[in-house]
């Protein structure tokens, strides 16, 4: 055999090698620094710095949330199909928005993630009743980035003649779609009776908390019940 022939044959093998688990670690962890930067540190830090500057309330609570829309973009563009959780946040956005300008309000835009978290929580629950419960439809992201297309979807068609797996998948999504939806009474409490500025480090510490409680909850079940990748 050449060696073309056999530098042909590794490749073709190392490309076909499935990933190992420290690669499936190292793209996990790629892919939550790039969520918790468009979801933490632009909004939460780009408020403090335009309050910072004189920013008034308003104008630095919106600003953020207009810088993230180019990521939701460029995710959508690399990836070739919309997500639709991104979408959803992107529209609550608008919706935000366009109520603070008619009513002049920052409380307005704090309480539009009560909104986002709120209404998510609902529409979450409600895919309950469709065969893709939102679980579903979420771990296709982490699932694809950990063992690739052809591994999720071997991952996925679990879904047809397990009904244990489908069983698994909604018990997941109830209790997110209950602690967000919950998560969203506290925002909106928070929003009306903390002062303004001190609104978006208190909701965004507090949802820390829920969501460390959801994550080792959801890592503890997904690892018990073989659901992991």
């Amino acid at each position: 055999m050449s060696t073309t022939g056999a530098d042909s044959m590794n490749q073709q093998q190392a490309i076909a090698a499935p990933p190992t688990a420290q690669q499936k670690r190292t793209a996990v962890r790629r892919h939550l620094v790039r969520q918790l930067i468009v979801e933490l540190v632009i909004p939460l830090g780009g408020y403090y710095g335009l309050r910072a500057a004189g920013v008034n309330p308003w104008l630095a609570l919106i600003a953020p949330a207009l810088l993230i829309v180019p990521f939701l973009a460029y995710r959508a563009i690399r990836q070739h199909r919309i997500d639709t959780v991104a979408l959803f946040t992107l529209t609550m956005i608008v919706v935000g928005t366009v109520m603070s300008l008619v009513t002049g309000d920052p409380r307005t835009l704090l309480v539009r993630d009560s909104w986002i978290f709120g209404v998510l929580g609902l529409w979450i629950l409600a895919t309950l009743f469709t065969q893709h419960p939102f679980m579903r439809t979420a771990a296709r992201t982490i699932v694809t980035v950990k063992i690739g297309e052809a591994g999720y979807r071997q991952w996925d068609a679990r879904w047809d003649n397990d009904s244990r797996f489908r069983g698994q998948l909604r018990v997941l999504t109830t209790v997110w779609g209950t602690v967000f939806t919950l998560d969203a009474l506290v925002r909106v409490l928070l929003a009306y009776t903390l002062p303004v500025d001190s609104v978006p480090l208190v909701s965004t510490l507090q949802w820390l908390v829920v969501l460390g409680a959801l994550l080792t909850f959801h890592t503890v079940y997904v690892t018990k019940n073989g659901l992991k990748v």
